[in-house]
């Protein structure tokens, strides 16, 4: 067990300036690295850095469980974890270095392993977080097996800082695969998605699959025998191994959005291209929506670049059970999470009133005026 001491000096000057913009009526805009400020609506206030709070407060490997402050580095954090032959498996995005723990956390997002793996918030055991009123709540334990009724712990990862200053998290982490083989088949979208849908019933430690430019990328990872069974099979589709250091740039890329793909530069953004972030059942492929695609968790993620009516994008997105985000474009007025339902919005409100009652913390950052 590994544990880092840390002074309580950081955290009184966060506990400082909330009670002060709580007094004051002030908007704090929450950063740890500033690398998720262009995702969702455009931080407003001042900011409030929780940078200086970080450190490993605790590890036992033996138990899967690591308990760390939220300004620490997600690299850091990462290479702590990979010493001892463990990981992150939902595989944070790091679009930028720089990122924090409380980042990870608070944007909820995961990675190319999310469908085999699970979410960040699967994975949060625990939460202590500085509330609208200056105050202190813990929330969950450092153990596996620690919720006895509602886990108000995981409220806190996806909530973009809305609700609260996270300041130490305490994460399930899994040791580092034996193996680990990636497969490429060269097909179109369509054939893709058929593949994997019948897939889905075998035994495969697939834990990560992604399709763009008429290439499906599969990675599977555990057991020796189990991955050698699984490659052997998609040999017999027509697919070939990929050498492992170009697969792990590959995978890495894909996860931290380094691709091509996402990379809309001042004048695609001014041409009007836009990059959205559509989660739907993996039978949608809403081919009628047209753009240059990429799906990754089987189908369920689907990424568009593109020109189009955000409109006909949500409401396509909707039928097929699931919503779209605007994550990059130059004129996001329309929104870039899609509207609430009148019910979940009432439900985001009485949150936002219980753990902020002031409305200090990043307002309009998930949803315009909310």
């Amino acid at each position: 067990m590994t544990t880092t001491q840390t002074a309580d000096a950081p955290l009184a000057r966060l506990v400082d300036a909330v009670r002060a913009a709580a007094a004051d009526h002030e908007r704090l805009e929450l950063r740890g690295g500033g690398t998720k400020a262009f995702y969702g609506e455009t931080p407003r206030g001042r900011p409030l850095d929780t940078g200086p709070l970080a450190g490993i407060v605790s590890h036992e490997p033996s138990e899967l469980v690591v308990t760390v402050r939220a300004g620490t580095p997600l690299a850091e954090l990462e290479a702590a974890l990979a010493e001892r032959g463990q990981y992150l498996p939902f595989e944070p995005p790091r679009f930028a270095p720089g990122g924090t723990v409380g980042g990870m956390v608070a944007s909820g997002l995961s990675g190319p392993a999310r469908a085999a793996s699970g979410s960040v918030r699967d994975h949060l055991l625990g939460a202590t977080i500085l509330d609208g009123r200056a105050g202190i709540q813990r929330f969950g334990g450092r153990v596996i097996k620690n919720v006895a009724g509602f886990d108000v712990a995981r409220l806190f990862a996806g909530s973009w800082g809305t609700l609260g200053v996270l300041l130490e998290v305490s994460l399930k982490v899994l040791g580092s695969p034996v193996a680990s083989e990636t497969c490429l088949l060269d097909v179109d979208e369509e054939r893709a998605r058929a593949l994997l849908a019948g897939w889905r019933a075998r035994p495969w430690p697939l834990t990560a699959s992604a399709w763009h430019a008429d290439r499906l990328s599969l990675r599977f990872a555990g057991a020796r025998a189990a991955v050698d069974a699984a490659v052997a099979a998609v040999a017999a589709c027509g697919g070939r191994r990929l050498e492992p250091d170009a697969a792990l740039r590959w995978w890495t890329s894909l996860r931290d959005q380094t691709l091509p793909f996402f990379r809309l530069d001042a004048a695609a953004l001014a041409a009007g291209e836009a990059l959205w972030r559509l989660s739907v059942p993996p039978t949608a492929a809403l081919a009628e929506q047209g753009g240059v695609r990429l799906f990754e968790w089987g189908g369920a993620l689907l990424w568009r670049r593109g020109p189009a009516e955000a409109a006909t994008i949500r409401a396509a997105a909707a039928a097929a059970g699931g919503h779209a985000t605007l994550v990059r474009a130059a004129d996001k007025r329309c929104g870039a999470q899609a509207p609430l339902l009148p019910a979940i919005a009432a439900i985001h409100r009485r949150l936002k009133q219980a753990f902020d009652p002031h409305g200090i913390f990043d307002p309009g950052r998930l949803h315009p005026g909310g």
